[in-house]
């Protein structure tokens, strides 16, 4: 008889359940020992904590938007995530800039953020991906009109962030606030024009041509006829999101948002007063918040270059760039203008310099359609030496 008894197939029911929720039951035992720690004044306990908190659920944000995104077609599969992650970002940096807008370090901190953000998407996300998708296929195809736009895009809005930058050599903080908003307004009336060209008019150049989607689709069936129908249907059948439908699941997002930006705020509170006192540069500081919003998306970008959905993996990378400076900036702006917290764009000349080269870096590595683990292996090399300076720069 080939059934196993009732206390094996319960151990592996438990197994199970805790393997799939692994992130939300983290997250709440991370969530307790955030408020244990706080309120007994164990500042550095309560931030590893909070981090790990905000980190596991931000997973989970990530894999309802991952189910999500299945339901849809490029771009729009891509647009869930990215959006999701960002709304993460945004919350993150703005309990910071409530919590220390009267402290200059505070504000390099969220400066550094919205730097760090790209940089992270573009060269950790993009080159953990790329290298492990390299290791499991030679080469991995992907539309070369998405990373092409996707430059140039970024390749502007960078150029208008020079330009608070420039005028703040001229010592007129009015006049860098004036530019400042005046920026913030037109990378958004430019993302909106963006978001039409992906949507409407050249949804054509954010998705696989037609023969590299043949040659993925064969690779993908040759993949599942190696896999065990049986085990096809465990994998998935008893995952609650999988089952509910969408408008329910987006709305989950945003309670895991809202919980997120509950533990947010505990950890700017907390992580200020220990940069302060550790004396953490604002480069690290704001590296470290980056890596935190940006986790999530890096491991659903590995899950599909792992299955040679590496045109998956161009549109979370550089979309999630796009929108981390064409939306986070103006909405950082307008919540601090509501708030009377005057928020400048002046970025640094390392910032705004690592910011440039890592779209060149970007454009070289993927302007022929072809990705390889090589050019994965060289945005990690960026990557190590942009942290490293960022460790030291303050």
């Amino acid at each position: 008889m080939d059934s196993q008894p009732p206390s094996i197939n319960h151990k592996s029911n438990l197994s199970r359940i805790i393997y799939e929720y692994l992130d939300i039951i983290l997250g709440i035992i991370f969530s307790i020992l955030t408020y244990y720690f706080y309120t007994t004044g164990q500042q550095g306990l309560s931030v590893l904590s909070t981090a790990i908190a905000i980190g596991a659920f931000s997973l989970t944000v990530a894999e309802i938007a991952d189910i999500l995104a299945d339901r849809f077609e490029e771009p729009y599969a891509s647009f869930v995530l990215t959006f999701s992650a960002v709304i993460v970002e945004i919350v993150l940096l703005f309990m910071i800039i409530i919590h220390a807008s009267d402290s200059t370090q505070g504000l390099e901190t969220v400066k550094g953020g919205i730097i760090s953000a790209v940089i992270v998407d573009m060269n950790v996300l993009l080159g953990l991906a790329v290298l492990i998708g390299g290791l499991s296929y030679k080469e991995q195809e992907h539309n070369e009109d998405t990373s092409s736009t996707y430059t140039t895009l970024l390749l502007v809005a960078t150029s208008a962030l020079l330009v608070p930058s420039i005028i703040n050599y001229t010592e007129d903080t009015q006049k860098l606030f004036s530019a400042s908003v005046a920026i913030s307004v037109l990378l958004f009336i430019f993302y909106i024009f963006i978001f039409i060209f992906q949507t409407k008019t050249h949804k054509e150049f954010f998705k696989i041509d037609g023969k590299s989607k043949f040659e993925i689709l064969k690779k993908r069936a040759e993949k599942r006829a190696k896999r065990s129908k049986e085990y096809i249907e465990e994998d998935s059948e008893d995952y609650i999101f999988e089952k509910l439908p969408s408008l329910i699941n987006l709305f989950l997002i945003f309670i895991f948002i809202f919980i997120i930006g509950v533990l947010a705020e505990t950890f700017a509170k907390n992580g200020i007063i220990l940069a302060k006192e550790y004396g953490i540069s604002t480069g690290l500081a704001g590296l470290i918040i980056a890596i935190i919003a940006v986790a999530p998306e890096i491991m659903t970008a590995i899950k599909a270059a792992k299955e040679d959905e590496i045109q998956r993996v161009i549109n979370i990378a550089m979309g999630a760039s796009t929108v981390s400076i064409m939306l986070t900036v103006p909405i950082l702006m307008m919540l601090s203008y509501a708030n009377n917290i005057e928020l400048t764009l002046d970025f640094n000349a390392f910032q705004v310099g690592a910011l440039l080269l890592t779209i060149i870096l970007a454009w070289k590595t993927t302007d022929n359609g072809e990705t390889n683990y090589f050019e994965g292996i060289s945005h990690l090399m960026f990557f190590s030496s942009y942290a490293t300076i960022a460790t030291l720069y303050s």
